[in-house]
């Protein structure tokens, strides 16, 4: 006969909440470490990329192999593989990010009429999770960004990429912080496939109280609902899709430059999703925009449209290479559809005049705004000069934009006596 206290935990939750209990014990230590050991920890990581690059990339192979066999579209297969360069590039992140000073952890306020000596702090969260899709750098990403605002992390990446992440972890960023001094237990990977890991993740916050989410919209979606419900703090980047407004200013040159420049990648978030073109040059600049797409294989979707403005290619899988296309009737109209049809992520101005180009940016409520400047740019290494965990896209106080370790951090009040004569 059991209790009602013997209830059953189901196995993908009880290894999750195993992996965040090992995580809350290393969390001590991180939190005590010096700068200079995490950043030590960084570098080692890096070190250990380049020196054992040959096993990731015959372990991603393996990866991508059984994801091709899946069926795998080819903007995530774009997402999932590795090589050579791409490999070289985290490792150098990971050194960027090590020789990146933090900054002041604590300041002054006020004094009180009393004499009271009030600061603000900077303290770390304890342990923070992270739910992303099935691309191996993230894996680094956001392993770095947690260790260097000083908690612990626990990842849950998307399957198809579980054989890489795993070697990432194993074979570097854990040896790294064994290197360093610190608990290898500082980074759990949840080792699980399917959904049910990462609904476990958001659902522990007496654990796991902060958890970044990102990956496909629905699916984002609903594990922020299932965090909520928990009382766990979700950042969620679920959707994007950078938008481009070729304004009747523009010239020839910038459009295809931007558009080319904006389609370099079609899996990921930031790349040209819908193209927007002033009435009075739709059938000038069109044609020229139209051409740069070709010649990146990408097809136009014209209106009338069957599906919303916004629909964000880069999640349809098989349809990735196309392009929505709109006509707008001025920057005010162009920078509103921008807000209202798609998800805020970045939207970007084509124009020679100064003038329409700051109408635009003033109007534009997205996250992201910019002038004769591609939307990829809206990424947190490209931008900031680090790594992110994600790009959150909320119209709510807090972090927006690429979240970076300087954005995972709380809020503490020090009140000291007053100072002594």
């Amino acid at each position: 006969m059991t209790t009602p206290q013997e209830t059953t935990e189901a196995p993908e939750f009880a290894a999750v909440r195993e992996a965040a209990q090992r995580a809350r014990a290393a969390a001590p230590a991180v939190r005590a470490a010096g700068e200079g050991r995490i950043d030590d920890a960084l570098r080692a990581a890096a070190s250990l990329i380049r020196d054992r690059a040959h096993e990731l990339l015959d372990v991603n192979a393996a990866d991508v192999a059984a994801a091709e066999r899946n069926g795998m579209a080819a903007g995530l297969l774009d997402r999932l593989r590795l090589d050579p360069e791409r490999l070289a590039g985290i490792a150098t992140q990971l050194e960027v990010l090590a020789a990146t000073p933090e900054p002041p952890t604590e300041w002054p306020v006020r004094t009180l009429e009393t004499g009271e000596r009030v600061f603000e702090r900077r303290i770390p969260v304890g342990v923070i999770g992270a739910v992303f899709e099935a691309r191996p750098n993230v894996t680094v990403d956001v392993a770095s960004q947690v260790l260097k605002a000083r908690s612990a992390a626990v990842l849950r990446t998307g399957s198809a990429a579980l054989g890489s992440a795993t070697a990432l972890v194993e074979q570097v960023l854990r040896p790294a912080l064994a290197d360093a001094g610190l608990p290898e237990a500082a980074v759990q990977l949840v080792p699980l496939p399917g959904h049910a890991g990462a609904e476990a993740l958001v659902g522990l916050p007496d654990l796991v109280p902060l958890v970044v989410v990102r990956g496909s919209g629905d699916v984002t979606r609903k594990l922020s609902v299932l965090g909520a419900t928990a009382g766990t703090r979700v950042l969620a980047h679920a959707d994007g899709g950078g938008v481009l407004y070729l304004d009747a200013s523009a010239t020839e040159a910038d459009v295809t430059r931007l558009v080319t420049d904006s389609t370099d990648r079609l899996g990921v978030c930031n790349r040209l999703n819908l193209l927007l073109v002033d009435r009075p040059v739709y059938d000038t600049l069109l044609p020229v925009a139209k051409a740069a797409l070709d010649a990146r294989g990408i097809a136009l979707s014209l209106p009338p449209h069957d599906h919303p403005l916004g629909h964000e290619w880069a999640l349809d899988s098989g349809a990735e290479a196309h392009v929505t296309v709109a006509v707008v009737d001025g920057p005010d109209d162009a920078a509103d559809t921008a807000a209202r049809e798609t998800s805020g992520l970045a939207a970007t101005i084509c124009a020679a005049d100064e003038q329409v180009a700051h109408r635009f940016i003033d109007r534009y409520t997205g996250t992201g705004v910019f002038w004769n400047a591609p939307s990829r740019l809206l990424d947190g290494y490209k931008l900031l000069g680090l790594p992110e965990t994600g790009i959150n896209v909320d119209h709510t106080p807090g972090p927006r934009g690429p979240v970076t370790y300087r954005d995972l951090g709380l809020r503490q009040f020090v009140i000291l006596p007053p100072e002594r004569a």
